[in-house]
């Protein structure tokens, strides 16, 4: 509590000199002008009351340290509010319903794996903006970009394979990534593509459409193809990176799409500064607080019958 603490008016301390001055050289000469006898016998009766004598100095040591002001500086940290936004596309197609991606658990679909590996890569970016695009046969915002981590990672939870269709509709989920970063007002945009197969022929949107309407928007895509050879195309996947400014991935098992998640994560960090302000905590209150009750107890025990 006392750590950093100073006096604002630090020079009020020699007033104290003036109620020392005063205690040897003002002596109480009222009384025995009406009672002579008096005197002597108040000194000798306050010469034996140390209590007295410490609430005495007591409330006036505490109220010149009331004067003096003790401060203390309170910095205060404010939380950063605005990081990346961040698509994450998710491939839901009927494909994703293999299993053999997670070496620990070869009954585990692909997409269960994703999810939860997904769900961990939310958990860490804290201070950034995270939407959600779904895609199959055809692809939807299932959550627009949000700060709340929980609740896109219920989003995330509540997702199943099939619920967009059996097929890949590839390049309408860049467009429709596209479309949920579009209002962004953030300096980097983010769309991380995951996949585990070809686009389906007969999209209404083509792929250099798609890649234009992203770069259009300064959309970096960093496309991730899983599964095993040949399950998904490299060279699309690759195109979109390279025309976005982004970085294209290939994960044959869930601990190299971990890893990949991480690596994602290391290049788009949010490069944030933390703004703090510091504000002045006065406690003048409390030794006002002690001066006042010493001297008060000072007045009452001076007063009271049997203390002279």
């Amino acid at each position: 509590m006392f750590d950093g603490l100073y006096f604002e008016f630090p020079k009020i301390l020699f007033v104290i000199g003036f109620f020392i001055a005063c205690e040897n050289l003002c002596k109480m000469r009222l009384s025995s002008i009406y009672f002579p006898h008096v005197a002597q016998f108040v000194k000798q009766s306050m010469s034996q009351s140390k209590v007295l004598f410490f609430l005495k100095w007591m409330g006036i040591v505490m109220l010149i340290l009331a004067l003096m002001s003790p401060v203390k500086d309170e910095e205060i940290m404010l939380d950063p509010q605005q990081g990346y936004d961040i698509a994450l596309v998710l491939d839901v197609s009927e494909s994703m319903r293999t299993g053999g991606f997670n070496p620990d658990n070869p009954r585990e679909s692909r997409f269960e794996a994703v999810k939860t590996i997904v769900s961990d890569f939310i958990k860490k970016r804290e201070h950034d903006n995270l939407g959600l695009v779904v895609f199959g046969q055809y692809s939807f915002v299932a959550s627009p970009l949000t700060y709340d981590q929980d609740i896109l990672s219920r989003v995330v939870k509540q997702l199943y394979v099939g619920m967009a269709g059996r097929y890949t509709a590839l390049y309408e989920a860049l467009a429709q990534s596209v479309n949920l970063l579009k209002d962004s007002k953030a300096k980097s945009k983010v769309a991380i593509l995951l996949t585990d197969g070809y686009n389906t022929p007969g999209g209404k949107i083509p792929l250099d459409i798609a890649i234009k309407l992203a770069k259009k928007e300064g959309i970096k895509v960093y496309p991730i193809g899983i599964g095993n050879r040949g399950e998904f195309n490299a060279e699309v996947l690759n195109k979109i990176a390279k025309e976005t400014g982004g970085v294209a991935f290939g994960a044959y098992s869930s601990k190299q799409l971990k890893e990949i998640y991480k690596k994602i994560d290391k290049l788009e960090k949010s490069e944030i500064q933390r703004e703090s302000y510091s504000y002045i905590k006065y406690y003048y209150m409390y030794p006002l607080f002690l001066g006042f009750l010493s001297l008060l107890a000072f007045v009452y025990l001076r007063n009271k019958k049997g203390w002279l």
